[in-house]
């Protein structure tokens, strides 16, 4: 018998729902942004007022475009963590109030593993090496013994946030990456950037102390951002490049807000065809953050078992990744 649930996502700046069935069938994933003033970053209790402004009609398009009858949800899920804690905290009563309402089982998704387990079933990859690119995330992951493996990250900002933070300074609102690539393809005249690998980790703090003084002492805009795409994806490739060698994976797979950059894509599969590795990235649709990836995600924890009472149910703004249980890969 085939089943639904419902995901609600409210990590950062999105607040989305979406309903997925047991089939890997995406009925609906509608979603709300909050978009702060130009040359601000995300704050977390603005968000979290947006977040409860949108829900309810976020909610209610989801099920209706879903067009099923609630008594046909069999989970509600819902993210966790990591994030920003207001914002958890609002998806985290609506999903709550949901989950009771209807009697049905409550399911906590953590947000990574849900862009990965998304990204999986969208691209029909089985076993890859994973980079997950994002505002909250920079790492390169493998699936071993139960977890998913960090096998390289960022030791300061994520790749996001470098890009974020530049935007910001040049008086853009986050999220900025889409700004900075439409810059960025105007340019092909290279800036020297710190370039720092260590081990199997980056380090990108130096990188936006240098763009930035780039940018005030008159080099165009355009350069800089073309310079740091080319220094900072050059180090991403390199440490990604590494651990598909280590592994000996034959798949490479790329999610993430992040993963929508064309130009990572196109380094990513040179790179990849190198390996004799299959490339993938998930599509444009979903490489943000969405409800599908915590439906989909959930759902794959609720088959297994895994639910929490709403009376315990809470909220975890750091929980890593390569600390959850995935019951259903063993």
């Amino acid at each position: 018998m085939r089943q639904h649930v419902v995901g609600i996502e409210s990590t950062a700046h999105t607040f989305s729902a979406s309903v997925v069935d047991s089939e890997g069938r995406i009925l609906s994933n509608s979603k709300n942004v909050y978009v702060p003033p130009e040359g601000s970053g995300i704050h977390p209790f603005e968000a979290s007022k947006s977040h409860l402004a949108a829900a309810p009609a976020v909610l209610r398009e989801a099920l209706e475009e879903a067009g099923i009858d609630r008594g046909e949800i069999s989970a509600v899920c819902y993210s966790m963590g990591p994030g920003l804690g207001p914002c958890l905290r609002v998806g985290a009563v609506v999903a709550r109030t949901l989950a009771a309402s209807l009697s049905r089982p409550l399911v906590p998704v953590n947000h990574a593993v849900g862009h990965i387990e998304l990204g999986c079933m969208l691209t029909r990859t089985r076993d890859p090496v994973v980079l997950l690119v994002s505002g909250g995330h920079t790492m390169v992951i493998a699936y071993s013994t139960g977890r998913w493996r960090v096998l390289g990250e960022t030791l300061d900002l994520t790749l996001g946030q470098l890009l974020d933070q530049f935007g910001r300074h040049s008086g853009l609102s986050s999220p900025c990456g889409a700004s900075i690539e439409t810059a960025a393809s105007r340019s092909s005249a290279y800036l020297p950037l710190p370039y720092s690998v260590k081990g199997n980790d980056v380090s990108l703090s130096g990188m936006l102390t240098e763009a930035k003084r780039l940018l005030d002492n008159g080099n165009g805009f355009e350069d800089v951002c073309f310079s740091i795409q080319e220094t900072s994806f050059a180090m991403i490739v390199e440490v990604t490049e590494r651990a598909l060698a280590f592994t000996g994976k034959g798949e490479l797979m790329i999610v993430g807000g992040v993963a929508a950059n064309r130009r990572l894509s196109q380094m990513m599969t040179t790179m990849s065809a190198r390996h004799s590795a299959r490339y993938s990235s998930v599509p444009l649709e979903y490489s943000g953050d969405c409800g599908a990836q915590i439906a989909w995600t959930g759902y794959l924890a609720f088959k297994s078992g895994v639910r929490v009472p709403v009376a315990d149910s809470t909220v975890l703004q750091s929980w890593r990744l390569d600390s959850v249980d995935i019951p259903w890969r063993n």
